[in-house]
């Protein structure tokens, strides 16, 4: 499963590996890619994931996940 989320507040690389390291300890994910130029985290995952907890994750490092309309 991937998904992609927009994702506000990133600026640079630091911030990049700061959310990969936090979602990467998360069961069932394979890979995150964050890119702070796109503003967006690409999450691969074994299995189903809960959305919820990557978005409170990422709200805990200071970051904010935009919802689409």
């Amino acid at each position: 499963m991937k998904i992609v989320l927009k994702v506000s507040g990133m600026h640079c690389e630091g911030c990049e590996k700061r959310i990969q390291n936090v979602l990467m300890t998360l069961p069932n994910i394979i890979s995150v890619n964050a890119n702070h130029e796109l503003g967006q985290v690409e999450i691969s995952s074994q299995d189903n994931i809960d959305l919820e907890i990557i978005k409170e994750k990422i709200a805990d490092l200071g970051f904010s996940v935009i919802e689409k309309d």
